[in-house]
């Protein structure tokens, strides 16, 4: 399986190590890049949007937001796949996020395993089974 080459953009540098740790530990993730604030990490994406397969943003960040990010990527020539990964997974933001072209919302509190189970399946094609990883 190969690896995901993955952008993470939050701002809490506590959950960022510990994110980058559980997914390159137990996932099929080697993470590129960082970003804590919107403007940071649009400008890093469109330098290297053939750098990175998976971006993982978060909706509130340190400036700007998760959701400029995302208007941002839309925009970009080379498809990748965006998830955001945020304590803020209410039903109207799930929504939103999906509009504007992420794949999938997960909670930060409880999601975690699914965001792993996500990454293992775009990791290797398949889009049916869990238990690939």
């Amino acid at each position: 399986m190969s690896k995901l080459k993955t952008y993470i953009v939050e701002d809490s540098p506590v959950i960022r190590e510990n994110l980058i740790a559980t997914l390159e530990e137990l996932g099929p993730i080697e993470v590129v890049g960082t970003a804590e604030d919107e403007a940071s990490a649009v400008l890093w994406m469109r330098q290297n949007s053939d750098r990175f397969d998976l971006a993982i943003v978060d909706i509130f960040l340190k400036q700007g937001s998760g959701i400029g990010v995302l208007r941002a990527l839309g925009a970009l020539d080379r498809p990748h796949s965006l998830v955001v990964l945020s304590n803020y997974a209410t039903a109207d933001m799930r929504r939103k996020c999906m509009e504007l072209g992420a794949a999938r919302v997960f909670d930060k509190s409880n999601e975690i395993d699914s965001l792993l189970d996500y990454c293992c399946r775009l990791a290797t094609g398949e889009t049916g089974r869990l238990d690939l990883c």
